[in-house]
């Protein structure tokens, strides 16, 4: 376990997943500086704490909008936050925002119709997006930190989450709880996350061979 936490865990600092993490968002950041000012971003399923470890300070210039199922801390300037549904926002105009970002979120969702929904609702509501999401081929599944996990049956996986503790999850003796706990992840191919944003750029995110993650980009 130990060894899954080194690959997986973000709050490990050397972590394969941090390390990723860190990419990922030099090649966002440096996509946002090509982008005109004011510039008001959209976080479907971020928090202020998110950007406070990437170091990003919002002004005038910069807003950032964070939309999520449940209220987290926010106190800081030109920090929003709304309690929503990243599935469904018609609080937002059509291309009410200069870039939408989020940074796996697509794949707790559920079902692939509600992925399609907040894929069309990411598309409509912002001009450029930035979706990054597991890779459902990279063999060690990011959330439970258990190899193979995602391509067991979901009885097996339940079984699993019944007895055992696994990755960021307890041990739910319950039947019911444990299989909505792993019904309620749903990891994406490369073709359906294409599927998905028809018109995006699909970039790897790897771990040498290996993809780990997926990026959607469009509008860039």
């Amino acid at each position: 376990m130990m060894l899954f936490r080194s690959i997986v865990d973000m709050r490990e600092p050397g972590a394969l997943i941090t390390r990723l993490r860190r990419r990922r968002i030099r090649q966002f950041l440096g996509l946002l500086e090509r982008v005109p000012r004011p510039l008001h971003i959209l976080d479907v399923g971020g928090t202020q704490f998110f950007w406070d470890m990437l170091g990003v300070t919002p002004d005038a210039s910069l807003q950032i909008t964070l939309l999520n199922t449940v209220p987290y801390p926010c106190d800081r300037p030109y920090f929003t936050q709304l309690v929503g549904d990243g599935c469904a926002m018609p609080q937002f105009a059509d291309g009410a925002f200069d870039v939408v970002f989020s940074n796996s979120v697509i794949e707790h969702v559920g079902s692939f119709a509600a992925q399609q929904r907040m894929a069309a609702e990411i598309q409509r509501v912002g001009r450029r997006f930035f979706v990054q999401t597991p890779n459902y081929g990279f063999p060690l599944e990011p959330h439970f930190f258990f190899p193979g996990f995602h391509y067991l049956p979901i009885e097996a996986r339940t079984w699993l989450v019944q007895r055992f503790a696994l990755g960021w999850y307890p041990r739910m003796p319950d039947h019911a709880a444990a299989r909505r706990e792993v019904s309620a992840i749903r990891l994406l191919r490369r073709h359906e996350l294409q599927a998905l944003f028809p018109a995006a750029t699909i970039a790897d995110e790897r771990a040498g061979p290996l993809t780990v993650s997926l990026i959607a980009l469009g509008g860039w």
